[in-house]
């Protein structure tokens, strides 16, 4: 196995591991802002112990998604120099403003969130959640912008040694491909968290242990996920796809397995890609939809791969393919799901129904495979660049990194996040176990053990 393989892999794997927690943490940031802001519009306490309880869960969260985001923004330097000396004077700032503005908001109110609760005011104890809040999207807006860079490069120029820097720092952070992944990926952190909020509902109603907990759980989860899997769907995929296959036709081409440029060109709902004998096997397809879909009629022109030389399609195709339909049939999924459960809530027989509570209690691992799927649809449709249309892959790497020493790194980082793995579900499981009113208790014992 060569170099480059190993460096691909092991960036891969640690940036697949660390969004496991980023996702969770955006997405429950914002329902957390929601619950308090009912608790004390309504007076209700328990609004208040169903924050407390979640803010217990994104405090783990957020802290596994420190330990496992730094190690991989060293990876720049380690296993991609090349990528980092020519391209550090433009993406060097938006993760430098991710790490000096926004984690820290982020962290200190979070902090003053948690222990803080009796010595501010009920409205001070709000405004730190919606601190944490803001930190968190705009943490995750800074990293969105240097990935859209990558992906649509603007507002740069090359310098005579070959290091891009950048002219307008406004048109770096206002790159329209940015505005857009950062919707796009808003959208799909809020369905992450509403699904484990209303998975985790779920289990308490069926289980007749803090039923009542559970079923503020399911409403508010329910509530964000139908709204948040509309979003995803539409504005933000919709106009996503057509803003991709302006500017990436080939990713676009390849993530629909479309081998020939095609008039009124189908949408392939299930198929295999055979790269060889350059078409689909086994297709379940419509027609006309993906002509539709992209360009309002079903009259319009698809580019299809054979428009594009070889070396320039992504690789690797077969597996763009399957992650862009997993991607998309998860989120059909969802709404599906989404829309059956807020119309019984609204109907008033949700938590009783259980044919539709186990779905959810069971759909909780689906928004982590669908993210991870959908940010593989990206990384792998811009391939093979590492910066469309202005540096490739191979040109990226640290080419005096061995073999040996990649795939040495790789397996301990394999190792040391699979203990962390086991760390993270033991103290969630505890967390879990113990309830909402438990952490209400503790934090009331917290309040009394801590001098005056």
């Amino acid at each position: 196995m060569d170099a480059l393989l190993l460096h691909r892999l092991h960036f891969a794997f640690t940036v697949t591991f660390h969004y496991l927690f980023p996702q969770l943490t955006m997405g429950l940031a914002l329902l957390i802002v929601v619950m308090k802001t009912i608790a004390i519009r309504h007076q209700d306490e328990r609004y208040h112990q169903a924050a407390r309880f979640w803010a217990k869960v994104l405090a783990i969260n957020f802290l596994f998604g420190v330990v496992s985001g730094i190690p991989m923004e060293f990876q720049f330097g380690t296993n991609w120099s090349q990528f980092a000396r020519t391209t550090g004077g433009v993406i060097g700032q938006p993760l430098a403003m991710e790490g000096v503005f926004s984690f820290f908001l982020e962290s200190a109110f979070l902090g003053l969130f948690l222990f803080g609760e009796k010595r501010l005011s009920p409205w001070g104890h709000w405004a730190s959640a919606l601190l944490v809040f803001i930190g968190s999207w705009i943490s995750g807006f800074f990293i969105i912008v240097t990935n859209a860079w990558m992906q649509h490069p603007v507002a740069y120029r090359v310098l005579p040694n070959g290091v891009y820097e950048v002219t307008s720092f406004w048109g770096l952070l206002n790159n329209p491909w940015a505005l857009l992944q950062y919707a796009h990926n808003m959208s799909g952190s809020v369905i992450t968290a509403a699904f484990v909020m209303s998975s985790l509902g779920a289990f308490y109603v069926l289980e007749k242990r803090f039923a009542d907990h559970g079923r503020i759980f399911l409403r508010i989860g329910v509530i964000a996920g139908v709204i948040a899997s509309i979003a995803q769907i539409f504005p933000t995929g919709d106009l996503s796809g057509r803003y991709m296959a302006k500017h990436q036709p080939a990713a676009v081409a390849a993530m629909e397995g479309l081998f020939d440029s095609r008039t009124g060109a189908p949408i392939v709902l299930i198929g295999q890609p055979d790269e060889v004998a350059k078409r689909i096997d086994n297709p379940l397809a419509v027609n006309d939809v993906l002509s539709f879909l992209i360009y309002g009629t079903t009259k319009a022109e698809v580019t299809g791969l054979d428009q594009f030389p070889r070396e320039d399609w992504p690789e690797p195709m077969p597996l763009l393919f399957y992650a862009y339909h997993i991607m998309a049939g998860l989120g059909t999924y969802f709404l599906l799901v989404m829309v059956v459960a807020a119309f019984l809530l609204w109907k008033g027989k949700l938590y009783q129904t259980r044919s539709v509570l186990w779905p959810l209690l069971l759909s909780f691992p689906l928004p982590y495979i669908a993210n991870t799927a959908g940010w593989m649809t990206a990384e792998i449709g811009r391939q093979p660049w590492v910066v469309y249309g202005l540096i490739r892959v191979p040109e990226g790497y640290s080419k005096y990194v061995s073999s040996g020493n990649a795939l040495f790194t790789l397996m301990g980082f394999m190792g040391m996040y699979t203990m962390l793995s086991i760390l993270f579900i033991v103290l969630i499981y505890r967390i879990i176990d113990a309830g909402p009113a438990m952490a209400a208790a503790s934090e009331d014992q917290h309040a009394s053990m801590t001098p005056a």
